[in-house]
């Protein structure tokens, strides 16, 4: 239920980002310039930077978006380009490091004056470059899955909200399991805000949470955690962890018996801990998601699929990630808004981008046969299909549910709309849900 009269939509900018994974973000320094506007009849290429991580604490997870992002551009380029134009890829290892990031974002800006940016993994990175990139009006592409929020002029963050992920798997298990919910998430922003939706959507589906705890991304013992759920005894828990220390509760969770259903909006599709880990640390564990490897859509498993051209390029690449299909097809979102707006100017580009892109199957694998995903212009976030992924006993993949969910809360609740007004803010549940608070 929209709660927009309580308070203004500028009163409750978030300065600090949530981070799937833990991240610190740095200070940011000020600079100058705008960003690239060749139109295309001047520009013999298309630059596009790439700054994901290849090393560092979240290369698990940002080394295949670099990947996917390559792919993208490799396909493309073969196909013609860009209205004709070649991708000119200019990538940085921004080594997991968000100073490193701010540098790197500046140079990229300044020095190779990129037509579009990708960047980050998580989303203390992307509110340490976020500044810049609005003080340069550069065209940016966010594509984690991330807490939501971010109503932002020049930036598209692609990936799925918390509300999408947590809005398929915790309906499917309160209709499966039962109607009591326990909560364990990672202390910080991310981790909060995800709990704050936990509560929100178990108010929409006549569910409680009945326990709520924040773990300390430093703890890796979770033995008084998983006490208490066994006392508390919920139909299921709802598990937003993140990290290679939070790891660890699958382990133990196991080692424990405990054999509780857990919903998750991080495990498996980022850090494919079901290949990690040995079974049946993730058994019982229903992943709520846009895109994992195992996805059973043709065009992502059929010979020549996606999966398939991933793979052929990258042999020795260990998984097929979410964010890694998020940068790939926002990647041919970007080519379909520059060859309709016919020019490299960024605010054409974004124009183009709000008028609403849709990609079918072949482009966004995630979607079945037949069915497509859409850029929604208002809030330049994604209405994506969505799946519900169980590991079993071996950590065999099964899909149990699977649709298409529009991003609802910028626009029902919030009412974000960049065609009519520039913001740059991130807004939270608790400033239009009782129940979050």
């Amino acid at each position: 239920m929209s709660r927009r009269s309580r308070v203004s939509r500028r009163q409750f900018l978030i300065a600090g980002g949530a981070a799937l994974a833990t991240g610190l973000a740095g200070c940011s320094g000020e600079e100058g310039g705008g960003a690239a506007t060749d139109t295309m009849s001047s520009a013999d290429t298309v630059t596009i930077g790439v700054l994901e991580d290849q090393s560092g604490n979240f290369a698990l997870v940002g080394d295949p978006k670099h990947k996917a992002s390559m792919l993208a551009i490799e396909e493309i380029n073969a196909d013609g380009g860009v209205g004709g134009r070649e991708i000119e890829a200019v990538t940085r290892d921004p080594q997991s490091d968000n100073q490193r990031y701010q540098e790197l974002t500046r140079k990229m800006i300044d020095d190779h004056e990129v037509d579009v940016l990708w960047a980050g993994y998580s989303s203390a990175t992307r509110e340490a470059i976020r500044p810049i990139i609005n003080r340069n009006e550069q065209l940016y592409f966010y594509t984690t899955q991330y807490e939501g929020g971010v109503c932002d002029k020049t930036t598209f963050a692609v990936g799925p909200t918390a509300r999408q992920q947590l809005g398929s798997v915790l309906p499917y298990l309160r209709e499966e399991f039962g109607p009591r919910i326990y909560t364990v998430a990672a202390d910080y922003n991310f981790g909060q805000l995800s709990a704050d939706w936990v509560k929100v959507l178990a108010n929409e589906n006549d569910a409680e949470v009945v326990g709520e705890e924040f773990i300390p991304l430093s703890e890796s013992s979770f033995g008084s955690t998983i006490n208490n759920i066994q006392e508390a005894d919920p139909d299921f828990v709802m598990s937003m962890l993140v990290g290679a220390n939070h790891t660890a509760f699958y382990e133990q969770k196991a080692s424990a018996g405990l054999e509780v259903p857990i919903g998750t909006s991080t495990a498996m599709a980022q850090g494919y801990e079901h290949r990690r880990l040995e079974p049946p640390a993730m058994a019982n564990i229903y992943a709520g998601v846009n895109y994992m490897e195992e996805v059973p859509t043709d065009s992502n498993t059929r010979d020549g699929g996606f999966v398939d051209r991933y793979f052929e390029k990258y042999p020795d690449a260990p998984y097929l990630n979410e964010e890694a299909e998020t940068n790939y097809f926002s990647t041919y979102m970007y080519k379909e808004a520059v060859e309709q707006a016919g020019t490299l100017e960024q605010p054409e580009v974004i124009e183009a981008l709000e008028s609403g892109i849709s990609l079918g199957t072949e482009r966004a694998p995630e979607a079945p046969e037949g069915e497509t995903i859409e850029l929604d212009g208002a809030t330049h976030h994604v209405d994506h299909h969505m799946w519900v992924l169980r590991a079993d006993e071996e950590h065999n993949i099964e899909a149990v549910e699977d649709r298409k969910i529009p991003e609802q809360f910028l626009t029902e609740t919030v009412g974000c709309d960049l065609r009519e007004e520039d913001e740059q803010t991130q807004y939270t549940p608790v400033d239009f849900f009782e129940e979050a608070e």
